[in-house]
């Protein structure tokens, strides 16, 4: 089983939200996750759009697991540096 640190959608239309999830890499969007390490809002003020945990952040990095596009992007605004 290979790890992916992603997104998984909530909210309603017009109004999401986001969880950054640790999920395994064939599972479906918000499918069964792993473990639920933050969130993200994109709709609130901008010190509280991204909330995570950073030491559980860089242990899944640490076993090897794959960073989406979008969450390096949000890591990196909160200056977690990913390969």
């Amino acid at each position: 089983m290979s790890a992916s640190i992603r997104l998984k959608r909530f909210g309603s239309k017009r109004r999401p939200y986001y969880r950054i999830v640790v999920i395994d890499k064939q599972a479906p969007r918000d499918g069964k996750t792993i473990e639920e390490i933050g969130y993200y809002h994109p709709i609130e003020a901008e010190d509280k759009q991204i909330v995570f945990d950073a030491d559980k952040a860089k242990a899944w990095l640490a076993k090897g697991a794959e960073v989406s596009d979008t969450v390096r992007k949000l890591f990196n605004k909160k200056n977690i540096t990913v390969k």
